[in-house]
């Protein structure tokens, strides 16, 4: 038990101090019906790590992360722009795919004019949570912590824009404007995570857990600590599981993850049926 604390022990706090800001974001990206713009951010801020890399730059300093996040802000401002208060020919999630695709496509045409194309490919995918070292996790965490406190000073209007849109427009909000910010911070999230966990691992905190959360719940606070109970619980398994069965880390916990998800929707159902019954 003391070997497995020490492997494991920093992604460990990792996977329980960090998931649970992408739970909440995970809820407004549900309820937007936007669920692949997470991916495709993480994509986005993937494809400015691979340019990074390929200038020669090392994948966890500083100049990579500003690469990242500097894509990331042009994709936030794509999708506050292509957001529509009216039902259009092209949704929105069309846009969000195709974004995902070319951005994914351009990653791999970088990469293969690296020497180590095919491992930095993999990297990106599936990140390195078992070698996150303290100091990233004590910076992620801060960044995160920030970042929640402009979600609770403007809580009012996100909430508003993602949970009653219809509210929002009557109420003549600057929904794009309000749109970009909050992409904008999704998307600082999306970067910092992206360098630790992958872009597989990323999506998969973000959205399993919300669903999770809206199969069982209906309140906010009710689905903020079902998803972080989901979070938390398939962290630790899919941990417990790559170290002992020599896993990939990230793979594990996006498996145990999906076991969950099947878990909640089996019983949710049975839910429902003792309800009309």
């Amino acid at each position: 038990m003391s070997d497995m604390l020490t492997v494991m022990g920093w992604p460990l706090i990792a996977c329980l101090l960090l998931p649970g800001i992408l739970v909440y974001l995970g809820l407004h990206i549900v309820r937007r019906e936007v669920i692949f713009v997470d991916l495709a951010l993480a994509q986005v801020a993937t494809l400015g790590t691979c340019l990074a890399l390929l200038l020669g730059h090392d994948a966890h300093d500083v100049q990579t992360y500003l690469w990242s996040f500097g894509f990331t802000l042009v994709g936030a401002a794509l999708f506050a722009l292509t957001r529509s208060k009216q039902r259009h020919q092209v949704p929105q999630e069309a846009l969000i795919g195709i974004v995902y695709v070319v951005a994914a496509a351009l990653g791999i045409l970088l990469l293969s004019r690296s020497a180590e194309g095919n491992e930095e490919l993999r990297r990106t995918l599936i990140g390195d949570v078992l070698l996150v070292t303290p100091r990233e996790v004590v910076r992620t965490f801060a960044i995160y912590v920030a970042i929640g406190v402009v979600h609770f000073v403007c809580r009012k209007k996100f909430l508003m824009i993602s949970f009653e849109p219809q509210r929002a427009i009557a109420e003549k909000v600057a929904v794009r404007r309000w749109d970009f910010l909050f992409y904008a911070l999704f998307g600082l999230v999306v970067t910092s995570f992206v360098q630790i966990g992958g872009v597989l691992l990323v999506f998969s905190y973000l959205i399993v857990p919300a669903v999770c959360a809206n199969y069982l719940g209906r309140k906010l606070g009710a689905m903020m600590a079902i998803g972080c109970m989901v979070s938390t619980v398939s962290s630790v398994m899919g941990l417990y599981a790559a170290y002992r069965f020599d896993f990939p880390t990230g793979a594990a916990i996006v498996c145990a993850l999906g076991a969950a998800l099947i878990l909640v929707s089996i019983s949710a159902t049975l839910r429902n049926k003792e309800r009309k019954i």
